[in-house]
């Protein structure tokens, strides 16, 4: 499918029903038959069955993840996950919408989670409008259970908060109440299932495990591929004065004095690790790290099903491509079998039938192809030779 605008997430059903979001537009729906319709329009968003006025677009934010709930057939429920100026400061929410029978529209909207930290303006650093490091994505577990992915709208004190839910995956019912077994340590939100992360955009759960994994942006250097745990801390802590550091602009050293400044990945990571075993030994230890670089992971999901043979149960990344500056780099899927104890991984690149693209979400369809949505709009059907 192409003609689109940035297509940032997909869910299916079992049938080939395909929802899909366009960051700036909004949710639509692609039909098996091959008809779109487009169900809810953000602000100003033209030819949509609805429009909701105060779901808006800005930097990363968007409309962002949608997941489709485990028991559609009986409820129709869906989840979007959007930026919405209800209040200020601007919050992202994660809505719950029906879907009626033909496709063709979405009522009853119940924005289940409604505090989900947003960056409002620009920063005093020099990185980032309003809207950065904005998380967003929706994945139901095997276990039944909504996990939202959240990011740290470039604020030191968000990731390791106990009570603002940015920097953090939150694992939650269909109501939006905290799912039992998350073990948030004390004070904590108790919908916090993990907290310290950056800016993961993609969560995925192994097929036969039902280990859940991120997939997360790293700073200058370190894109991360993580196994999660109840209560986990992610390790992620931009503040100054933390491990030697001095005053950063807006108390964020996730970019400064000089994160950019070492092009060694090595000297960038001594400086401020994504992942920080010195100052936090017992946080969760990625299964990797893209060779110590940072080129815009983003989505991620397991491989299932005979037809991908060696592959079957690997997991595959998807990265945007940003590099040191801004420079376009790394635009490919990857490939990862990771080790049982979630602790390493080696890599394959995948051999692309397509133009390189910001690769903003992979989703395994039913029909076991893998569907790779762009930046540039399209979404892509990719079959194993």
């Amino acid at each position: 499918m192409s003609g689109r605008e940035l297509i940032w997430d997909m869910a299916f059903l079992p049938d080939g029903t395909m929802f899909f979001t366009e960051k700036c537009r909004g949710l639509s729906v692609r039909l098996p038959s091959g008809t779109v319709n487009a169900l809810l329009g953000m602000k100003d968003s033209k030819g949509y069955a609805d429009t909701a006025n105060d779901l808006f677009c800005s930097g990363q934010a968007g409309m962002n993840g949608v997941a489709v709930d485990p028991n559609f057939d009986k409820n129709r429920f869906i989840y979007v996950y959007s930026a919405s100026n209800l209040t200020t400061p601007h919050k992202n929410r994660v809505i719950r919408l029906t879907v009626n029978a033909d496709f063709t529209k979405v009522s009853n909207r119940t924005d289940i989670v409604t505090d989900i930290a947003y960056k409002q303006s620009p920063s005093n650093h020099p990185f980032g409008d309003a809207g950065a490091h904005n998380g967003g994505r929706l994945r139901f577990g095997p276990d039944g259970f909504l996990y939202v992915t959240t990011g740290d709208t470039h604020n030191g004190e968000v990731p390791q908060s106990p009570t603002i839910i940015g920097g953090k995956v939150l694992r939650i019912d269909r109501d939006g109440k905290a799912a039992s077994g998350n073990n948030a340590p004390k004070g904590f939100d108790a919908r916090i299932f993990t907290y310290g992360h950056r800016n993961p955009q993609g969560i995925c759960f192994h097929p036969r495990t039902k280990q859940p994994f991120t997939a997360e942006n790293g700073p200058w250097h370190s894109d991360e591929v993580t196994a999660l745990k109840a209560g986990g801390n992610a390790g992620w802590d931009p503040r100054s004065k933390r491990a030697g550091r001095g005053d950063c602009p807006d108390n964020y050293c996730g970019y400064m004095p000089n994160q950019m400044g070492a092009m060694d990945p090595k000297q960038r990571a001594a400086f401020m690790p994504m992942t920080d075993l010195k100052t936090y030994p017992d946080a969760m230890k990625p299964a990797w790290n893209n060779d110590g670089l940072s080129q815009g992971m983003s989505s991620c999901d397991f491989l299932r099903g005979g037809k991908w043979k060696a592959w079957d149960g690997r997991m595959v990344v998807g990265f945007m491509g940003i590099g040191i500056h801004g420079t376009p780099v790394g635009n490919r899927l990857d490939v990862l079998d990771i080790a049982a104890d979630g602790l390493s991984a080696k890599r394959a690149t995948v051999s692309l039938p397509m133009p390189a693209g910001r690769f903003r979400s992979v989703v395994q369809g039913p029909d076991g192809d893998l569907y790779v949505g762009t930046d540039q709009g399209e979404i892509y059907r990719l079959s194993p030779k």
